[in-house]
């Protein structure tokens, strides 16, 4: 399954629309997710001027749902910081 592919997969065609990044029946975490697709040919711009698009859901229980990219909650994963690398860790720079 590829998240980006240009073509919807069926499953989408019943994705119900949610407020909250969860399904709207078992409340299981988008991380949870059977399979993902991102529908990145139609963005959206918001007021600031920023894109969003909509990242579509097929939960383990079988429900389909769709959030905004822009409603994802923030995540408590640390960001990438190039400061953090360096020349001499064996790393990629």
């Amino acid at each position: 399954m590829d998240a980006f592919a240009p073509i919807p997969p069926d499953w989408t065609n019943s994705a119900i629309h949610v407020h909250e990044f969860s399904c709207p029946t078992c409340r299981t975490a988008c991380v949870e997710a059977e399979k993902v697709w991102i529908n990145r040919r139609s963005p959206v711009f918001t007021e600031e001027h920023r894109k969003r698009w909509q990242e579509f859901y097929l939960c383990t229980c079988g429900v389909s749902w769709w959030a905004w990219s822009s409603d994802r909650p923030p995540t408590d994963l640390k960001s990438w910081d190039i400061s953090d690398m360096s020349w001499g860790d064996g790393g990629l720079l």
